[in-house]
């Protein structure tokens, strides 16, 4: 059945998020739209537009003409916000031991949305058409920081990553080296948008990324989609 509607797993009264699946028509009152499909959404009516794979749009009072499926997001109370976790998000140095302890990042509980198949090279737009297809699990999750924080560089991933903005502007960065005085590429978050993928196919299951970070200008929400190799 067309337009098929689910909470996402980091719904709350803070925050609206919810899955739609085979949208057709599908009216969005005020939210970030995000593609989560290798294909093309279409929006709009009088005028369609194209939403590329992986990529996202702010919706007011829009339309979802077409998608195989997309997240929608929106913050609705910002008024404590911060206070996520205490609402049952982890603070990132629980999971990581040598994460800076000075550092206010929290993660949202995730949503494994399901299967999705495509090919890695050109998820990292580093082919236009699929050779290699492949499976992956798909997951989000959604990350919290005050303003003026250094979400920290790392270069580590076992999966492909984008990541879109949903509340509040930051920037994703790129350095040379895990310092932040080698900085060579500083990507502006402004709500709605998603970065291109940072990463690089270097095998089967393989890729590297520079070394890069979040860092939040403002109290900020971010979506992170993940792409994890089917074994």
């Amino acid at each position: 059945m067309p337009n098929h509607l689910r909470p996402l797993a980091f719904a709350d009264e803070f925050i609206h998020a919810e899955l739609v699946e085979d949208a057709r028509d599908f009216a969005v009152d005020d939210a970030v739209v995000v593609n989560l499909s290798p294909r093309p959404m279409v929006t709009g009516e009088a005028h369609p537009a194209i939403v590329p794979a992986w990529k996202s749009t702010w919706l007011k009072g829009g339309v979802i003409k077409s998608a195989e499926r997309a997240a929608l997001i929106k913050v609705k109370k910002a008024t404590n916000l911060g206070g996520c976790g205490l609402r049952g998000w982890d603070w990132l140095g629980n999971r990581i031991k040598s994460f800076p302890r000075d550092t206010p990042l929290y993660i949202s509980a995730f949503d494994h949305v399901g299967e999705v198949v495509t090919d890695p090279r050109v998820f990292t737009n580093e082919r236009s058409a699929p050779t290699e297809e492949q499976t992956f699990d798909m997951r989000l999750n959604l990350w919290w920081s005050p303003g003026d924080t250094d979400c920290f560089i790392h270069n580590e991933h076992p999966f492909l990553e984008v990541h879109t903005q949903i509340h509040g502007l930051g920037r994703m960065q790129k350095f040379h080296d895990r310092s932040e005085a080698t900085l060579y590429e500083d990507v502006p978050m402004g709500i709605g948008y998603s970065h291109d993928p940072f990463c690089r196919v270097t095998g089967p299951n393989q890729w590297t990324y520079p070394w890069h970070r979040y860092y939040a200008d403002t109290d900020s929400v971010w979506l992170a989609v993940e792409l994890h190799p089917r074994a």
